[in-house]
């Protein structure tokens, strides 16, 4: 079968430890898009640091699925966008408050100037460091739920055992997608988006729109974000250094982990390329 699109995630994918890309990678993504495979990004990260962690691939011109699909943009333009109903995160604001718990939400904000809004002023201990001293495009706000708008992701990033609860109990397909992100360490990322707000659904759309089929697409990923997106393309690979629940739904597994170029060994092998 000749594959037409590799998308990969970033985050214990393409990335190393370091957040780098290694050079090995970037060679065999340059060597695949000089043959016409289209290069395509698919992250739970905002646009603008992922734009940043890829810039040693910046010349393959890639589309970029932020935010799990939630907006999907190609040289800063958005191709597609897909906002949370702001009622629908009124009623998971006060439940998390209920549970003691404070979210902070990602925003199609990119062009101007931010991307992340918080309403706690301690924002390093209470989003347990997921928000940076140093990150200048996350905004103080006291949150008004029923005008909040752009609402990409509304996300709360704590210790597992506070979220798996508050998260199932939650759930609700028809108003909005959940997604319980593992591979963070000690640290889960609970999130809760539009129901389109999906990494498969972006790419599916996205390659529908370049005559692309789902059995046409490799795909990459490491965490529970990625299981979707992994099952529905035509090769889906899980890394090794993946969960457990993304190894569990795919026939693929990459031999190396996101350190040791894993990425390059499973599409080298697969293209045959030397």
């Amino acid at each position: 079968m000749k594959y037409k699109m590799v998308v990969s995630d970033l985050d214990g994918t393409l990335l190393d430890d370091e957040k780098q890309i290694t050079d090995k990678t970037v060679y065999i993504l340059n060597e695949l898009h000089k043959n016409g495979i289209e290069i395509v990004i698919a992250t739970g990260r905002n646009y603008y640091m992922a734009k940043k962690l890829i810039e040693p691939i910046n010349n393959l011109n890639p589309v970029i699925l932020s935010n799990n699909g939630s907006v999907v943009r190609h040289n800063d333009i958005v191709l597609s966008c897909n906002y949370l109903n702001p009622l629908f995160f009124e009623k998971i604001y006060n439940e998390g408050l209920r549970r003691g718990l404070n979210p902070f939400i990602h925003v199609d904000e990119y062009d101007n100037g931010y991307d992340i809004i918080y309403e706690k002023e301690e924002f390093e201990k209470e989003y347990s460091g997921y928000i940076k001293k140093d990150y200048n495009r996350a905004k103080l706000i006291k949150f008004d739920p029923p005008n909040t708008g752009k609402i990409l992701s509304v996300c709360y990033f704590n210790e597992y055992n506070k979220l798996s609860d508050f998260g199932t109990e939650m759930i609700n397909p028809k108003y909005y997608n959940t997604i319980f992100n593992r591979n963070l360490g000690n640290l889960a990322l609970l999130e809760f988006l539009h129901p389109e707000g999906c990494k498969w659904s972006s790419l599916k759309k996205y390659a529908v729109q370049k005559n692309i089929e789902p059995e046409d697409i490799i795909a990459l990923g490491d965490d529970n974000n990625d299981i979707e997106m992994l099952r529905n393309a035509g090769m889906g690979i899980a890394m090794v250094n993946g969960t457990e629940e993304i190894k569990k739904a795919v026939r693929r597994i990459s031999k190396f982990d996101n350190n040791n170029s894993g990425v390059y060994y499973e599409l080298k092998e697969l293209f045959d390329l030397k």
